[in-house]
């Protein structure tokens, strides 16, 4: 090499530059590719990142590392001369004493040192190899067995083989090394004619000296490329193999006496693949033994002439005959001088060979290995039995019929996923054995493909990776139809080893933490190569080889993996983690004694003739949101394990982990002592009992509720009641996350599993915990819809839906219904004293106190003097300092505000930062770390589905008193939650890392619900109050917003609390910037502009009470700045308006309600300045001004911006009015309380509206009408004459007659109902036929008609049925242009009557029928994608008996027959149809007739037309076709049915 290094890189050749790059760390696969396109010196200095990533396909973390190093590179003089100089020529000595240092220096574990030697035999080009800086990461590799048949056997590139040698003990061999490079491109007959000249030179210098020998071709000599180290495999390309083998035919024309000897010495050469890691082309080491035996050589010495290719003859030539010898690890010519030496001495050789081939033959017989014990101990990590909660990922390849029958050991194991080499697996392999047991998705390398938008939590709920194993085909599959193809080893390497690395990748980086799986190589069928590239792969992303082990029956079979594997790993760690040569049913055998639970368990399920039946599980695991608790639950548990386990399991109970189905099974079979049963299990059983008592009257799906108190025992309530019931009732517990459609869809299929007839199933016992009441609907609306698809009977009881959840005041939930409701809390009866201080005495006998602290708290009901008490004995002595107690703060902190929080214990180890050097022992070691106040303390939790292990204080009320004792004076809760924000370690650590930042989000952000079981209602998070009130440090909290805004990645959530705090402290500038960051981040978000328009409105009000205290007159010029504040927030809100109504799946209407209220506020200050409140016609000024295009001097500049706004003001706030009264018209109006994160504040929520609706439009009617005119109305006066229809249609607002809602609202408050409603009929037109109403003049005339006939039908000022549907008529015949409301009244008032004739009733019929089609249209769009229970549809009026205007029946009218009870419980006695039943309600509807067809509902109309109805309640439509009769309601999706009842 002509160029040294210090020099620029620019005439670097491609193998310099490969060089160099092995110098700063790249992997080796990157180099191969960049070497293969010819990336030399000149083009390393162009390269950017887009092309090593585009091209060359590297991650962007190398891509990067390469052009900063390249970039050192070119701009340090210093640091190029640093680099080793390549050298042209010999060395000198100084740099030849650097290089023999450098050698030693060189570890052995990383490779041998590199030869130096500059022997030239052959005429190849002198090179050392120790020319550049060389990777010093090369691994050592053991050659190829030595002159074995069958072995196989594989290279990996790169590996270092032991230096080449001379004879040692001459069975022994010797080895030779040929780079072979150049050679191997050549011609057949010059390659012939070098690899004959090179194979016989070393043979007959074995045979002379009598020694075994190796010459391997397409290894490193000392003299080869630059870029490697002596003995480096790198491998030849071979076309075609008989090309070397009949290179040997040279012995015959090149040995002249005893060629036959030679013949039988020199093996036929041996071609062993070369794997790159990702080399694409086919290479080989190839390989001559050199076997000298003593009866064949005996008293011979061999002269060989040599062939050579003469370039100048162009033929091959033979050098004179000359005998050779090994010579260290050379192989020399005698001289003639040493040659009668050399004669006289080849007895005493042959006499050192004959002794060596005996001696070989005399060895030790093999040691037999207790293989059963090592593989016990591999599987177990040195433990008795097989963890329960390990995951188990499989890596095999074909396996025969006789061992696929002794797998059995294989179903009871938590097989996480299968990687499958075999594509027949499905059909005749290991797949279709296991899917005979168990259910399993199928899926290819290409299904571990994340998208980049999706959370690690999706991408697994997707694959269903924790529900059943992924089975993921490697190499085709051929029972698929898909593109799913068998590949040879080359394509494979090129197209499915980056999707192979990549799902290894995810699932050891991503999803499994370190210790919570292991790696099990199955190999019952010889090896391919890519399944030997796999090994690589969790090799590196397991950070070692611990969790891996390989099981093989053949040892043939294990010496090719065994040749590749410990490469990484080194020999003795891999025949340490390897099982070889027993066989798969001892396997079988062995394992199943070592399993906590015995093999090909059976279950059983009650059935309804009172039998059992069997549940297969791979059925139970297509059912996997239910956890399905069988007849004989646990049986399958093995004696060993128990008497293992018991003590540990009642333990961790007693300590304050979750019951869990082992805890009853063990108290019931007498092995530990029996669970307590609280007064709350004997309620939830009378319950339960009278439930499952037959009633023609009963729901499909029936609820029992238990609220408890946190860490009260509810769940161990619950768990008991259906444990009790497991033989009688189908029991399951609906696992957490997975959606009601889903749990509705397996719960179905549990009933009616195994059953023959639909109709004849026992009940389903439904265990639901801590869901909110949205979800319990959802999933009882769905049971019903699956019950009403199979026609099952009614009255028949087919659920029970047990809820369990927390709540602060249990007690009171249980009085709003004792028929529904029971209450667990701390505090302990009478009776249950007595059986917690038993039971508390029996298990201080057993255990230490501090291993049942929970117990103990409970049996003192946690008083909050005990907690106090036991938290500081408990804490005594700890170190304030210590990593451990902050981590103790860092969860006591989680765990006081966010509800069922936790860490996971890898976060723990990271943040501990512990090292393991034994993954078997990371748990004792974990534990180790801990102090003893944190031993105590912290509770180890498993997740059910995933196995991840976490840690809890043992109980929220203990975690909530560390806090405080900890804490203490000195520091506040806020500087720990700013720490514990800032630590990074727990922040990025990247398992479990969704649930982590999750937990710290609830923690800035979850407001405090009580219909989530929370104490109260907050307007901001609980910490973040007790911030601001109890540490009085607003500014604190803001400063933890910030911060939280910036470790989320700017997320706008947190932009909105801040915009939501500032403007709580009046910090309107502020609060000003982050609302418009957080809308500038979502602009269509309809709750995020409701904030913004907040910020102004708060401002605006702030602005008037500082104008206000200024008391000083207000003119246009001091009120102009808050008066634009209004209108920007008006402006806001109804942006929000916009965003809500595009939002097709969510339902706010805040942004209305904010704006009518900003309206009024605006109004009152308007109507409050000078120029119009001082005056005797200022009102009259005022309504001028906002009204006509006058406009007053006073206000004519400083208001100039405003005019348009303000003159507008009175349409914007009316059809905001309007729009609130439609949505409520159609709609339920008791808002539900579960709503999550939405409007401003709890206030806000307007769970009156009707009451908020009817004041807001009176107060809007008051400042637009005249007040005298309203007041004289008020006291039955006569209305003035002069009034213009504006005015009196203000005046009717301001009387509560401006909009349907608030006329019909008078129904429900009867206060001077009758008498405001005259007065409103008074201000219309004595003529309303000849006056020109405008629609809703229309519907307001008519609905307040109807309203007064309702309260007082005696009344004469109601205008007759005619009269009113005459006025109907005006509405437009193009029924799309109808208000909702017109097209509501049209089918109400012209609901044909009994008298009419059949012409009329056909008239009225085709009204009906017209403006139902319109409305069901409007309904579908009002509703949005909402799910019907979320938006139910309101019932105005039923039909009644009477006649006229008397035959609607308002609801309210008949709610006393529901009086004194719940609005939950009432709304369910309506929805049920239990109200319906009551002899008051039947004097006062009429009943109707009608059949049903396939589920649909109909009315009989004219000439037997059919007139289709919608149920209101779709359970209690018959499944058949049968005759009805029903009740008929008016609501504004049309006329509805209820209690729809079969006619006998």
């Amino acid at each position: 090499m002509a160029e040294e290094l210090e020099q620029s890189p620019k005439n670097w050749t491609e193998s310099q530059v490969s060089s160099w790059l092995r110098s700063i760390g790249v992997k080796e696969p990157y180099i191969e590719k960049l070497y293969d396109a010819e990336v030399d010196g000149h083009i390393l200095l162009t390269l950017n990142e887009d092309f090593l990533t585009a091209k060359i396909c590297m991650k962007p973390g190398p891509a990067h590392l390469i052009i900063q190093k390249r970039n050192e590179l070119t701009n340090s003089k210093q640091k190029s001369q640093e680099k080793k100089r390549p050298t042209s020529g010999k060395t000198t000595e100084l740099e030849q004493k650097n290089i023999n240092q450098k050698s030693v220096q060189c570890p052995t574990s990383e490779g041998p040192p590199a030869q130096t030697s500059e022997r030239d035999q052959d005429g190849e080009e002198k090179e050392t190899a120790q020319e550049l800086p060389v990777s010093t990461s090369k691994e050592d590799c053991r050659p190829r067995p030595f002159d074995q048949e069958g072995i196989d056997f594989i290279y990996v590139k790169h590996t270092v083989l032991q230096p080449e040698s001379g004879a040692f003990n001459l069975t022994t061999p010797c080895h030779e090394f040929k780079s072979f490079s150049v050679a191997a491109a050549l011609d057949r007959t010059r390659l012939q004619a070098k690899f004959a000249k090179e194979v016989l030179k070393f043979a007959i210098g074995c045979m002379n000296i009598r020694t075994n020998g190796t010459i391997h071709f397409g290894v490193m000599d000392s003299k080869e490329d630059a870029g490697h180290v002596h003995g480096e495999i790198i491998g030849i390309p071979v076309q075609e193999k008989d090309i070397y083998v009949d290179a040997l035919d040279y012995i015959e024309r090149s040995i002249s006496s005893n060629h036959e000897h030679v013949r039988q010495c020199v093996r036929p050469p041996r071609f062993i693949e070369v794997i790159g890691r990702e080399s694409t082309e086919k290479r080989y080491v190839v390989e001559v033994d050199i076997v000298p035996s003593v009866n064949i050589v005996n008293n011979k010495v061999y002269a060989v002439r040599l062939p050579n290719f003469k370039e100048s003859t162009n033929k091959v030539e033979f050098e004179k005959e000359t005998i050779l010898r090994r010579v260290g690890s050379k192989t020399e010519p005698v001289s003639d001088k040493a040659l009668g030496d050399f004669y006289q001495r080849v007895k005493d050789r042959d006499a050192q060979r004959e002794e060596a081939e005996k001696s070989q033959y005399l060895s030790a017989p093999d040691f037999c290995q207790d293989l059963g014990r090592k593989l016990t101990m591999l599987m177990t990590s040195g433990k008795k039995f097989i963890e329960k909660e390990k995951w188990f990922i499989l890596v095999t390849n074909k396996f025969s019929p006789d061992d696929l029958c002794s797998i059995d050991w294989l179903l009871n194991m938590n097989v996480f996923c299968v990687f499958d080499f075999d594509p027949d697996s499905k059909i005749s392999g290991l797949c279709s054995r296991y899917l005979q047991h168990h259910a399993a998705n199928m899926h290819s390398l290409q299904s571990y493909r994340i998208s980049g938008d999706m959370t690690i939590k999706e991408f697994t709920s997707q694959l269903h990776l924790f529900e059943q194993t992924s089975w993921i085909f490697c190499n085709g599959r051929t029972d698929f139809k898909g593109n799913e193809t068998l590949c040879d080893e080359m394509t494979w390497i090129k197209t499915k080893m980056t999707f192979f690395s990549e799902a290894v990748s995810l699932i050891c980086k991503k999803i499994l933490p370190k210790g919570t799986f292991q790696v099990i190589y199955l190999l019952t069928s010889p090896v391919e190569k890519h399944l030997l590239l796999t090994f690589n792969e969790f090799f590196r992303d397991m950070e070692g080889h611990e969790d891996i082990i390989c099981i093989c029956e053949s040892q043939k079979n294990f010496q090719k993996w065994q040749s590749f594997a410990e490469v990484s790993c080194g020999t003795e760690a891999l025949n340490n983690s390897s099982v070889v040569g027993m066989k798969m049913s001892h396997i079988n055998a062995t394992l199943q004694q070592i399993q906590p639970i015995k093999a090909l368990v059976r279950k059983h399920l009650p059935v309804f003739v009172k039998g059992t039946c069997l549940l297969e599980t791979q059925v139970e695991e297509q059912m996997y949101s239910l956890e399905i608790l069988t007849v004989d639950h646990c049986d399958e548990t093995s004696e060993d394990f128990i008497n293992e386990e018991k003590a540990n399991i009642e333990q961790q109970f007693y300590r304050g982990g979750r019951v869990n189905w082992l805890n009853f099974w063990l108290a019931q079979n007498k092995y530990v002592g029996e669970v307590i049963e609280r007064d709350a299990y004997g309620d939830v059983s009378r319950l339960l009992k009278e439930t499952l008592k037959w009633n023609a009257d009963q729901t499909p799906v029936n609820s029992i509720n238990i609220y408890h108190h946190p860490g009260s025992g509810g769940s161990t309530v619950a768990r008991q009641v259906l444990w009790n019931n497991r033989k009688d009732l189908r029991c399951a517990v609906v696992k957490p996350s997975y959606s009601a459609p889903l749990v509705a869809q397996h719960a179905v299929e549990l009933r009616e599993y195994e059953e023959k007839d639909p109709q004849r199933c026992l009940p389903v016992l439904l265990l639901i915990e801590d869901s909110d009441r949205e979800y319990l609907d959802d999933l009882r609306n769905e049971l019903e819809v699956g019950i009403n698809t199979k026609r099952i009977q009614n009255g028949t009881l087919c659920f029970i839906l047990l809820s369990c959840r927390r709540s602060h005041d249990p007690e009171s939930k249980c009085k709003e219904s004792s028929l529904q409701n029971v209450s667990v809390t701390h505090k302990l009866s009478a009776q249950e004293k007595k059986k917690f201080a038993g039971k508390r005495e029996v298990l201080e006998g057993q255990y230490e106190p501090n291993f049942i602290l929970t117990f103990v708290l409970m049996s003192e009901g946690f008083t909050e003097d005990y907690v106090r008490k036991f938290v500081k004995n408990l804490l005594q002595g700890i170190d304030h300092d210590s990593v451990v107690t902050r981590l103790i703060l860092y969860v006591a902190l989680l765990n006081t505000y966010v509800q069922n929080s936790f860490i996971s214990q890898s976060h723990c180890e990271a943040f501990l930062a512990l090292t393991f050097h034994l993954e078997r022992f990371r748990q004792h070691a974990f534990e180790k770390s801990l102090s003893d106040q944190a031993k105590l303390v912290f509770l180890h939790l498993r997740d059910d589905k995933t196995h991840i292990e976490s840690i809890r204080i043992i109980h929220p009320l203990v975690a909530k008193e560390i806090l405080q004792q900890l804490l203490g004076n000195q520091q506040t809760q806020s500087n720990l939650a700013m720490d514990l924000l800032c630590e990074n370690v727990l922040f990025e650590h990247r398992f479990g890392r969704d649930e982590y930042l999750s937990f710290l989000r609830a923690l800035f952000i979850r407001r405090s619900r009580i219909s989530k079981g929370d104490e109260y209602d907050s307007f901001f998070s609980p910490l973040i109050e007790h911030v601001c009130e109890n540490e009085k440090r607003p500014d604190k909290a803001i400063e933890l917003l910030k911060e939280a805004f910036q470790h989320f990645h700017q997320d706008p959530f947190f932009a909105q609390q801040l915009a939501r705090l500032h403007y709580t402290y009046e910090k309107f500038e502020e609060s000003k910037y982050w609302a418009e960051t957080a809308a500038k981040q979502l602009p269509n978000n309809s709750y995020i502009l409701d904030t913004k328009g907040q910020v102004y409105r708060k401002w605006f009000q702030a602005k008037c009470k500082a104008i206000d205290n200024d008391n000083v007159p207000k003119t246009a010029q001091n009120t102009a700045n808050a008066v634009e504040t209004a209108l920007k927030a008006i402006e806001c809100f109804q942006e929000c308006e916009k965003a809500a109504d595009a939002d097709m799946e969510n339902v706010n209407s805040s942004g209305y309600f904010a704006e009518v209220e900003v309206g009024c506020s605006l109004l009152k200050l308007i109507s409050s300045l000078d120029v119009f409140a001082n005056r005797a016609n200022g009102h009259s000024e005022c309504m001028r001004y906002l009204l006509t295009d006058y406009i007053p001097k006073e206000v004519e500049d400083a208001w100039e911006p405003f005019h348009g706004r303000l003159k507008n003001l009175n349409k914007t706030m009316q059809d905001a009015l309007e729009w609130i009264s439609e949505d409520l018209s159609y709609f339920q109006t008791d808002i539900s309380t579960d709503e999550e994160e939405t409007p401003e504040n709890p206030g806000e929520k307007r769970s009156h509206p009707l009451t908020w609706l009817a004041k807001r439009s009176s107060e809007y009617g008051k400042y637009f009408s005249e007040s005298c005119s309203a007041a004289l109305l008020k006291h039955g006066q006569p209305i003035p004459a002069n009034l213009t229809p504006f005015q009196k249609r203000m005046i009717i607002y301001h009387l509560g007659g401006g909009n349907i809602t608030s006329i019909l609202s008078k129904l429900t408050d009867h206060r001077n109902a009758v008498c405001l409603l005259q007065s409103i009929l008074s201000l219309y037109p004595s003529n309303p036929l000849k006056a020109k109403f405008g629609q809703r003049d229309i519907v307001n005339y008519i609905v307040a008609h109807i309203s007064l006939n309702c309260l007082s039908p005696e009344t004469q000022k109601v205008a007759p049925l005619k009269e009113l549907q005459a006025l109907c008529r005006q509405f437009p015949s193009d029924k799309r242009k109808c208000l909702p409301s017109a097209l509501f009244l049209l089918t109400l008032l012209f609901w044909p009557e009994d008298h009419d004739t059949q012409r009329e009733k056909e008239t009225k019929y085709e009204i009906v029928q017209m403006a139902v089609e319109h409305m069901e249209k409007n309904y579908w769009i009002k509703k949005k994608d909402m799910p019907q229970r979320k938006r139910r549809i309101y019932t105005h009026f039923f039909l009644g008996s009477g006649s006229g205007l008397d035959k609607f029946v308002h609801k309210k009218k008949f709610e006393s027959v529901t009086k004194g009870i719940s609005v939950s419980e009432k709304r369910m006695k309506w929805f049920r149809g239990e109200a319906w039943k009551k002899p008051e309600i039947a004097k006062m509807l009429k009943c109707v007739s009608g059949w049903t067809e396939d589920g649909v509902v109909y009315l009989e109309g004219p000439q037997k037309k059919k007139f289709s109805m919608v149920p209101l309640h779709v359970p209690s439509v018959p499944h058949g076709n049968e005759n009805i009769t029903f009740y008929l309601g008016f609501t504004f999706r049309g006329p509805v049915a209820c209690n729809i009842v079969v006619q006998k």
